[in-house]
């Protein structure tokens, strides 16, 4: 453990309680360690940025880790992703070489109660056991939007907030909130870097998320349409709700992996017809079958990429794409074609069409 991360008292509290077999890795993570256990490797898990003898600080999803990352620059602090590359950030079940991470950090960023349940479980044994990592809630004080109307509140819901939908960062307005609740933690992390926290925190926001905000913005008041048919699941009800768009989803749970009922297919082909959509959108970390399915049944052409932020994959890492370059490469050429605004050829780079046309 690095020195210069804790005292003495604490480097011992850590390593006892990684040692111990009533810690940890022990009780409070053993439900996170089976199932879709993945293992941590040198572009999943352990991504970061920062200095290898500044304080650490975990993120337990891709969106606030890459937050963190542009807060913390010319700093110190060293920001982690949980996450292996890959891999959707909701559903996701860690192995023990991320327990380890989270206890061994000086603090974990995390999205708030109920959304993450390894998570949730990994704070209620940190708590237990005494353990100081910092934790760094991205959520507090976030107005969550109601679930659609398609899923039932007794079964859905955040934490104690029954009925509420998490996606809130898709909101980029919602997302200065993260920002703030991340440099504040990140502040009481490394106070001496306080000025150049808060000066990186504010840039950002000003020149990145309000840009971002502006160019949804201008795609959405752009279009005829005000539905888009997303062959995936409900994670972007909050870019209608800030910009005034109907989003279908055809998987109406708040689940990546969740199931495509007969129904919803129905429902969908309906929405397809009656506002004769061409193309429509599918999560680049989820089935293809439903888009296919679609395309095979109504007069859809195509499928293009959408992703809530909630991973990465490795040709993205290597290009050190982040919140910025996904929603401008990936999600708002989408919204482009499938709104009907342009044709498949004249969005995104050079390529782009080829490369995302009903996508493997």
């Amino acid at each position: 453990m690095n020195p210069e991360r804790g005292s003495a008292v604490d480097a011992v509290s850590r390593r006892s309680v990684l040692a111990g077999t009533g810690g940890l890795l022990g009780a409070g993570l053993a439900g996170c360690l089976g199932g879709a256990a993945s293992e941590s490797d040198d572009d999943g898990g352990a991504r970061g940025t920062g200095s290898e003898d500044g304080p650490v600080a975990v993120a337990s999803f891709f969106s606030f880790f890459d937050f963190a990352r542009n807060v913390a620059e010319d700093t110190p602090v060293r920001i982690e992703n949980l996450v292996p590359t890959g891999l959707h950030g909701h559903g996701w079940e860690p192995n023990s070489s991320v327990t380890r991470d989270i206890i061994e950090a000086d603090a974990f960023i995390h999205v708030g109660p109920g959304f993450q349940p390894w998570a949730d479980r990994a704070i209620q044994t940190l708590e237990d056991d005494g353990v100081d990592t910092q934790l760094i809630d991205s959520r507090a004080g976030v107005e969550l939007v109601d679930l659609a109307a398609s899923l039932d509140p007794e079964e859905e819901g955040v934490g104690q907030q029954r009925g509420k939908d998490p996606h809130f960062w898709l909101d980029p307005r919602r997302a200065k909130t993260a920002i703030d609740n991340i440099t504040d933690g990140l502040v009481e992390l490394a106070p001496e870097h306080e000025a150049t926290l808060r000066d990186n925190a504010e840039t950002y926001k000003t020149e990145t998320i309000d840009r971002i905000d502006r160019d949804y913005r201008a795609i959405f008041d752009a279009a005829d349409r005000d539905v888009v048919q997303l062959a995936a699941h409900n994670a972007f009800q909050y870019i209608g709700v800030r910009y005034g768009v109907q989003m279908r989803p055809l998987v109406t749970n708040l689940a990546a992996s969740g199931d495509v009922a007969p129904e919803d297919i129905t429902q969908a082909k309906q929405v397809i017809e009656e506002n004769d959509i061409r193309y429509i959108a599918n999560g680049v970390f989820e089935a293809r079958r439903p888009a296919v399915q679609l395309m095979e049944e109504t007069q859809v052409e195509a499928y293009y990429p959408v992703t809530p932020y909630a991973g990465v994959r490795e040709d993205w890492v290597e290009e050190e794409w982040g919140y910025e370059e996904i929603a401008y490469n990936v999600n708002m050429p989408t919204f482009e074609v499938v709104l009907g605004n342009k044709s498949p050829d004249e969005v995104g780079p050079d390529g782009w069409d080829d490369e995302w046309r009903n996508f493997e």
